[in-house]
């Protein structure tokens, strides 16, 4: 039914960040779909014995509009047997805050209360915004289960970094309100298929993906280079591989863990980032070009540091370097399929839709790298999609993770025909 309500069952674990739990439930029943003006976000909240500590059941029940979930065993005049029941029901399960000790449940797939029982009975796509201090967030452990529920299919929001309210300054801090309402509503307006650990539809393709940016260097300590994070490539070779893919991850210098079962090939420079790219695309079924390259470098590199000591100044001269898109959209076989990125910061379309053009690519993934929730070391991303054909498709702010798969998504749609 078109206008059915598009159902957010929302767990709340016990962390300080539970209290704007109150400003998210009013952001989430705020969704409306502009193609279906009558469809709307409907909340319920199942609430842990510790999250209760820090936000109230009447609190939530009065801006959800339901009863507050929280007991496992209730009378089976209400369930036969309640966490199915929710699980069931749920078009979309986010956990906000989720705690170190969700995490760890929902890693190994634990089962001793309402909410991680209903997480493990249910199929719906999974979305989680962690909460916790710095050092719980950069343990091992939870790095560990961290990895495991994103090859699963899980979309985690942040956290942030800042002050906690532990004291501590780190990361650990939940996503704003939002930020997380933005994720809810990329799934809201464009649903995806619910969770057998995500449909392995990219099943056995060879997939390459470069990521990260370049560095050119002007002596032994200086380079030319750009401030990408890597962040959306190493998002999109995730969720590749989940999706059953064999992912070579081209990737210059980042501060990224590498990601489990992806084969990783780490370079410096364009000119290395270039053959690695163009040796592993020689069997790739597709390519995905997310890299920020530099386009240009010192003509010369000196062999010692260059001294400041005695100059009025210091005149480089740079020369452009390989363009690694265009040299493989040049390369292209029959069916293989290339995925280009056009991070700008004026006149997006146009300029996007010439590089689609001159890279021979099939689809080009364009965005204005000055928006301050879209640039290169934010968590979340907005993006237009550009065909050849002249087919514009937008991508609402959303967190990478999940881009990446609405970016697969489409490039499933283009190998379909």
């Amino acid at each position: 039914m078109a206008d059915a309500p598009f159902r957010v069952m929302l767990g709340i674990t016990g962390s300080i960040a539970a209290y704007k739990c109150a400003d998210l439930v009013r952001k989430l029943r705020a969704l409306r779909d502009p193609a279906a003006p009558g469809r709307r976000a409907e909340v319920r909240a199942i609430l842990t014995d510790h999250g209760a500590q820090f936000i109230t059941p009447v609190t939530l029940q009065t801006l959800t509009g339901f009863p507050v979930y929280r007991d496992l065993f209730v009378s089976a005049e209400e369930w036969d047997v309640e966490h199915i029941g929710l699980a069931d029901g749920a078009d979309l399960l986010l956990i906000a805050p989720a705690t170190a000790n969700i995490l760890a449940k929902l890693a190994l797939g634990l089962a001793d209360d309402l909410l991680s029982s209903t997480a493990l009975a249910c199929v719906a796509p999974l979305l989680i915004a962690p909460a916790m201090n710095v050092h719980m967030w950069e343990h091992p452990a939870t790095q560990a289960h961290i990895r495991t529920l994103l090859e699963r299919g899980a979309i985690v929001i942040g956290p942030e970094t800042g002050a906690l309210a532990c004291g501590y300054e780190g990361r650990g801090r939940m996503a704003p309100a939002e930020t997380i309402a933005a994720a809810v509503e990329a799934y809201f307006r464009h649903p995806r298929a619910p969770r057998p650990e995500a449909a392995c539809d990219l099943r056995d393709l060879r997939v390459v993906i470069t990521a990260g940016p370049t560095r050119e260097y002007l002596d032994p300590v200086r380079f030319l280079s750009n401030p990408s994070s890597g962040k959306m490539g190493y998002a999109l070779a995730v969720a590749a591989r989940r999706r059953g893919a064999r992912v070579t991850l081209v990737s210059g210098p980042v501060n990224l863990p590498a990601p489990d079962g992806v084969t990783l090939v780490p370079v410096i420079s364009t000119a290395e980032m270039a053959g690695a790219a163009l040796d592993a695309a020689e069997d790739a079924d597709v390519i995905i070009g997310a890299a920020a390259p530099a386009d240009f470098a010192p003509a010369a590199r000196a062999p010692r540091k260059i001294k400041k000591a005695g100059r009025d100044g210091l005149d480089a001269r740079l020369v452009p370097t390989v363009d690694i898109l265009a040299t493989l959209g040049e390369r292209k076989r029959p069916g293989q399929l290339i995925v280009a990125f056009a991070a700008e910061s004026d006149d997006l379309v146009a300029h996007a839709r010439e590089k689609l053009a001159r890279k021979r690519a099939d689809l080009i993934v364009a965005n204005d790298i000055t928006a301050p929730d879209a640039g290169f070391h934010a968590d979340t991303n907005r993006a237009l999609l550009l065909y050849p054909d002249g087919r514009a498709e937008e991508l609402p702010l959303q967190p990478k993770s999940a881009m990446a798969d609405r970016i697969l998504d489409a490039v499933v749609k283009l190998r379909q025909g």
